[in-house]
């Protein structure tokens, strides 16, 4: 520990060596909800120089803000809340992160063990309340009034631990629960011992080395070999695919392989200067409805598992000789079960190794087959969308033709990512999207959104749907308090759940509309108010564009509120797709 003065007492010890551990370590964000069990942590994070404290008042939409700032750095952010039903409004943020595998620790204040289970105020059982969901969890021990040296040892030893899991191989949630006694605040508690020798050095207490397995010489020699045996492959992107490195080596494999990337807009692939040189295909979700091409031998699957209904339908028929799934984590993301084999290493170093050996194709028949359809396919989607009646999807398909190079877009679950991913051309810009598809909830989606807003002075978009917004409209408190001046919030509004109106149910009304769509009728111009946004809205598709040019980049934070019509946006978008097949139909027969 550097120069300091010694804590007060013995709370103020046990929080001071966490969270100066948690530093030294390397965390350099925390988002804390206020509290009265918590304050011994709240006031060690407060004082340290090296953690930026992000506050909020809504515990669930801190922990989704948490996890917004940990998607976008890809580092380990801390979370406090104090006892009793805090922690649970946490619980959603949690799920998100463990499924995403996104880097979490949760410290959360409790009441020391005599007050559990006797009926004592704001106590519930904490620990472990997280079950499978945190990677580790910690009861804490009880600070002490004169603590053994080993103590101490215990508290960095644990707290550095806690932090090299959250950040390990496969990323997560780790959950130190706090017990404290009173007093809670930092006063000088007389016979307290705080009074420890400073470290001179910043080093963390414990270092943490791995690495990722790797296949042996003679595994990947007959693996590589395999590979090069099959004309038709194709690789597959999912949600949380790698970015950097991996994009422009993924992209050099599709090059040299002939093979086709299909990527999901959650990828770092769909949309960037590769595009240029390698076939980066985004219209599986419309043409593969009805125009898939024959199967392939080899599929090559990195991240999630992807957004679109069509694609996956196309790999569960595929049935390829070679299902190659490659995790760097070790987490199985295959609910066809159709991996022949799993991979665990660094898609890094595994893309690097494919492309050093020459001896692939470069173009194919197969490739250029793929590159027809794709071609083909937005052609006939741009015809189409602008030849018909506005819906949702148009003004999406707007949107981010509109973004600019480097723009953000976070995309809203349920019709938002469903958009983005069916007409979201790929492109030479740089755009970077993001979304919650670990557990897909539509809560604190808003949140997550405003998290990557303030770690990034690139505009960012929020595309969301008003039922999801309606879910987070606490999280909007985070503009005013973080001084988010590069958010820009895309509100499609169609009065109520829309993603149900693509399911059998819709033909049961009632109970359709009253227990499933469930019209709202809000005016969302209040919420706007409350939290002194700009608010528009508008039914035009040329007013659009208009104002996203306007806004986007403008440094005002504003809500464009889009309004569309359940019904009509789903009978255009099976229109779109009929149009598109009828011209696939009609080249495939000329």
């Amino acid at each position: 520990m550097s120069e300091r003065k010694s804590p007060p007492n013995r709370n103020l010890l046990w929080s001071t060596i966490v969270v100066d551990e948690l530093a030294r370590a390397g965390l350099r964000a925390v988002c804390i909800a206020p509290g009265s069990r918590s304050t011994p942590l709240t006031v060690a994070f407060a004082q340290h120089p090296d953690i930026k404290v992000y506050p909020h008042l809504d515990e669930r939409s801190a922990a989704f803000l948490a996890l917004g700032i940990a998607l976008k750095t890809d580092q380990p952010v801390a979370l406090v809340c104090t006892s009793g039903t805090a922690l649970a409004n946490f619980y959603p943020a949690v799920i998100e992160a463990h499924e995403s595998q996104v880097p979490l620790i949760i410290l959360t204040g409790d009441r020391p063990p005599e007050l559990r289970d006797s009926g004592a105020n704001q106590t519930i059982d904490q620990v472990k309340l997280y079950g499978g969901y945190a990677l580790w969890s910690v009861d804490m021990a009880l600070p002490e009034a004169d603590p053994d040296p080993l103590l101490i040892r215990y508290l960095r030893t644990t707290t550095a631990r806690a932090y090299a899991t959250a950040n390990g191989l496969r990323k997560g949630v780790v959950h130190l629960n706090m017990p404290f006694r009173k007093p809670l605040e930092p006063v000088l508690v007389e016979g307290d011992v705080t009074d420890f020798p400073a470290r001179a050095d910043e080093r963390s207490y414990v270092n943490f080395s791995g690495s990722h397995a790797f296949p042996p010489g003679a595994q990947w020699d007959a693996f590589e070999m395999r590979l090069k045996g099959y004309e038709k492959g194709v690789i597959i992107c999912g949600p949380r695919s790698p970015a950097g490195d991996f994009t422009k080596a993924i992209s050099l494999v599709a090059q040299i392989s002939g093979y086709p990337i299909l990527a999901d807009p959650l990828a770092e692939v769909r949309f960037g200067q590769h595009t240029k040189a390698t076939l980066v295909v985004g219209g599986y979700e419309t043409f593969l409805n009805g125009a898939a091409p024959e199967s392939p031998d080899v599929v090559i699957r990195f991240g999630q598992v992807p957004t679109s209904k069509w694609l996956n339908d196309y790999l569960d028929r595929a049935q390829p000789e070679h299902y190659i799934q490659v995790s760097g984590s070790g987490v199985w993301a295959d609910d066809l079960h159709r991996t022949t084999e799993f991979i665990q290493a660094d898609p890094v170093e595994f893309v690097a190794a494919l492309y050093t050996d020459t001896g692939y194709r470069s173009t194919s028949a197969w490739q250029n087959g793929w590159r027809a359809l794709e071609s083909a396919t937005w052609e006939a989607t741009d015809q189409a969308i602008n030849s018909g009646d506005d819906f949702d999807g148009a003004f999406v398909y707007d949107l981010i033709e509109a973004l600019p190079d480097g723009a953000h877009l976070f995309a809203g679950n349920s019709l938002p990512i469903r958009h983005v991913d069916q007409v979201g051309k790929p492109s030479a810009k740089n755009i970077h999207v993001y979304g919650n598809r670990g557990a897909s909830g539509i809560d604190g989606n808003t949140s997550t959104a405003l998290g990557i807003a303030s770690q990034t002075d690139h505009p960012l978009v929020l595309l969301i749907g008003d039922v999801t917004f309606y879910h987070d409209m606490n999280g909007l408190l985070a503009i005013k308090n973080l001084d988010l001046t590069n958010v820009t919030i895309v509100l499609m509004n169609n009065n109520g759940g829309g993603i149900f109106n693509r399911l059998p149910i819709r033909q049961f009304d009632p109970p359709f509309t009253e227990l499933f769509t469930m019209p709202h009728d809000l005016d969302f111009s209040h919420a706007a108010r409350l939290y002194g946004l700009d608010f528009v809205s508008t039914d035009n598709r040329a007013e659009f564009r208009r104002l996203i040019g306007k806004s986007v980049g403008s440094g005002v934070p504003r809500i464009i509120e889009v309004r569309t019509e359940i019904k009509s946006d789903e009978q255009r978008r099976r229109e779109v797709i009929a149009a598109v097949r009828e011209k696939l139909n009609a080249k495939t027969q000329s």
